[in-house]
């Protein structure tokens, strides 16, 4: 097997596996496959944890994971699919962060994996086994990959921002108890 041949093979593995994987987890999300929650479950979850509106970022996430996953595994619109999961990855990454790294812990890992290798393919493209080579490349351009990582960062960081500025001022309107219970009887 010739080295071009090896690396397009793996390059189509990366996708499937990656993308494959992004679009369950989108599934679960949007249509409550996989033991997932639809819309309304997600919704609510978002919310609790400061996606606001849930429904509305809920929506978002799973059509970033599902479209983004599918769009990878097919190795269509590379650059801008790699970075709709990249982006979707790095708001899932912001929730599990206080956790740690390790996903045992409840960390961030497993985000941050799918995300950097959804970016990664984005920018190293599809290989020859795609449908972006299939079709000539029309919509895997070298400019687009600055384009769609510059609008995805822009708005991964105005919804994760505005999640950080809300749980922030949730969490100034606490008060914690000056004296523990035991104290006051």
């Amino acid at each position: 097997m010739r080295r071009n041949d090896r690396r397009d093979l793996g390059l189509l593995l990366l996708r499937l596996g990656t993308g494959g994987a992004l679009a369950a987890h989108g599934a679960q999300k949007l249509f409550g496959w996989f033991g997932g929650h639809g819309i309304e479950g997600t919704g609510q979850f978002m919310e609790s944890v400061g996606y606001v509106p849930g429904k509305a970022s809920a929506t978002a996430a799973g059509l970033a994971e599902t479209g983004g996953g599918t769009l990878l595994a097919l190795g269509l619109a590379t650059p801008a699919a790699g970075a709709a999961a990249a982006g979707a990855m790095a708001g899932a990454a912001a929730v599990h962060a206080p956790n740690g790294f390790f996903n045992q812990g409840g960390g961030y890992e497993y985000a941050a994996t799918l995300g950097l290798t959804a970016a990664g393919l984005a920018i190293t493209g599809p290989g020859r086994l795609s449908l972006d080579h299939l079709l000539g490349h029309a919509v895997n351009r070298g400019w687009m990959i600055p384009a769609a990582f510059a609008a995805t960062a822009a708005g991964t960081a105005v919804v994760v921002g505005s999640r950080a500025r809300r749980l922030r001022k949730a969490k100034e309107g606490e008060q914690e108890a000056l004296f523990e219970e035991e104290y006051m009887e």
